[in-house]
């Protein structure tokens, strides 16, 4: 007897499903090569005025929320090396005008990611790009963790790449630009740099978020936190910036372990101090059982005698 299986209409076939598969790259792929067109063809149709553009940068940079976080500094030398932050670096992008930028996961696979940060100026044509590899790890003193919760990964992809993007626009911007607006900043925090008691406090927890308490800092600047100067305020605003960004670590600024290492101190010297102390009751203890055995040997021996 001859049996026959009745096809199901509504399955889709493997060939069916490779053209719809290959119908969707291609057509993803047409529609990203028309956007760029389109974005190519309006920076050369409406080109950046540069002295407007300088103007909303420098306007931009009086804000005092943007200069509080438009510079970092980091340590190298024995010197205090300041540099504009990425926040500054998307300012600068945004207002500068007819500029694509971003950061971009080309894959993901074997427990890392191959990432792309990129900068591109549409009217000039010049792109910087960075292609680099994260792994799913977080480095610690403890040792190093596997990360596989999805946010996980994707805050610390978004960070490694915070970082490359802010190089490649730097370097599409002008550099004399770029130190414009820093000067901007600085003026504008030299301005605003209020040092009452509740912004010290606001100052304070931002850093005990790294580890630094208030001991730290004020051995750092050998002065009390509520003397704390304009000026060495705004410097902290930029060491907080560069370890936010993670330029740098809370040790390469403040002295962290140096309240451990002072209790430890006080321990070995206590510790010391009992030991002398029981060295010099040992002999004593070790002089009062001889002499008693002293006396009563005598009183032995009389015994006998008598």
């Amino acid at each position: 007897m001859m049996t026959t299986q009745v096809q199901n209409p509504f399955a889709v076939t493997t060939a069916a499903t490779e053209h719809t598969t290959g119908g969707m790259v291609e057509s993803k792929s047409q529609r990203e090569i028309s956007e760029v067109q389109a974005m190519v063809v309006m920076a050369k149709q409406f080109p950046r005025n540069p002295i407007q553009a300088v103007d909303k940068i420098l306007n931009a940079c009086t804000r005092q929320t943007l200069a509080e976080t438009a510079v970092y500094s980091y340590p190298r030398g024995g010197q205090m090396v300041e540099g504009a932050s990425i926040r500054l670096a998307e300012v600068l992008a945004q207002n500068w005008g007819n500029m694509d930028f971003g950061v971009r996961e080309i894959s993901q696979a074997n427990g890392e990611s191959v990432v792309e940060a990129y900068a591109w100026d549409l009217e000039t044509n010049v792109r910087k790009a960075q292609v680099f590899t994260v792994p799913h790890k977080r480095f610690t003193k403890r040792g190093t963790q596997l990360l596989t919760d999805p946010r996980d990964i994707y805050e610390l992809v978004a960070n490694q790449g915070s970082r490359r993007l802010r190089s490649c626009i730097l370097q599409i911007i002008p550099s004399d630009v770029t130190e414009a607006a820093l000067n901007q900043c600085s003026v504008t925090l030299n301005a605003s740099a209020d040092t009452s008691p509740e912004n010290i406090k606001k100052m304070l927890g931002k850093f005990a978020q790294f580890g630094v308490n208030t001991e730290a800092i004020q051995t750092r600047y050998q002065i009390r936190i509520e003397a704390i100067r304009p000026a060495q305020f705004i410097e902290l605003r930029k060491i907080y910036n560069s370890l936010k960004d993670g330029i740098s670590k809370p040790d390469d600024w403040f002295v962290l372990s140096q309240k451990a290492n002072n209790e430890s101190d006080l321990n070995d010297i206590i510790a010391q101090g009992e030991t002398q102390e029981n060295d010099f009751r040992q002999p004593e203890n070790v002089e009062a059982e001889h002499i008693e055995t002293t006396a009563e040997t005598p009183s032995i021996q009389d015994g006998l005698l008598l």
